[in-house]
């Protein structure tokens, strides 16, 4: 019975244990509010905000970060395209004092990247049917990010990783009337 109690507990400690053998610390996450004054979380997307209207970001609301953040970034996407998940909107290197993104704005200092559309900036919810889930993902980092303005999703997650201290989500909905 004690060589199964000595087994399971190196089970359980193996993934802790590799992390600092591989020199890498285990932290905790820290959770980041987000939220926006446009739509409540899991509510929807007013239509100011998509391709049915002016297809500019809606504000958002940041609350406070971890300590030792030097920027945010922010990716909005939507897993529920037909394609795969589709990416809106790429945006990093956002002053982690900033608390708010305001309607149809980016904060001083912050760099775009590409969306699906192949274009730099925010691009709202468009879907070709039903309704879509949009995901608003914002992570504190513990550093700036040298990146271009061609960055897509996938490079902007691949130069997070290993400096995410905290991360926060709002997720809307929109389902297109026409």
């Amino acid at each position: 019975m004690g060589r199964w109690i000595a087994l399971v507990l190196l089970l359980a400690a193996g993934p802790c244990m590799a992390g600092a053998a591989a020199g890498k610390e285990m932290t905790r996450m820290t959770t980041i509010t987000l939220t926006s004054p446009a739509f409540h979380g899991g509510g929807q997307i007013p239509a100011t905000f998509t391709c049915d209207g002016t297809d500019v970001n809606p504000p958002l609301a940041i609350g406070p970060v971890p300590a030792g953040t030097r920027s945010l970034a922010l990716i909005m996407d939507d897993p529920d395209a037909p394609v795969g998940t589709w990416v809106h909107w790429v945006l990093w290197n956002i002053p982690p004092q900033t608390r708010e993104i305001h309607e149809n704005s980016v904060p001083s200092g912050a760099s775009q990247g590409r969306n699906d559309w192949h274009r730099t900036g925010y691009g709202g919810p468009c879907p070709p049917s039903g309704t879509h889930r949009y995901f608003f993902k914002l992570y504190a980092l513990d550093t700036l990010l040298d990146l271009g303005a061609t960055t897509t999703k996938a490079d902007l997650e691949r130069a997070m990783q290993g400096h995410i201290l905290g991360r926060g989500e709002l997720v809307g909905t929109y389902h297109r009337k026409r």
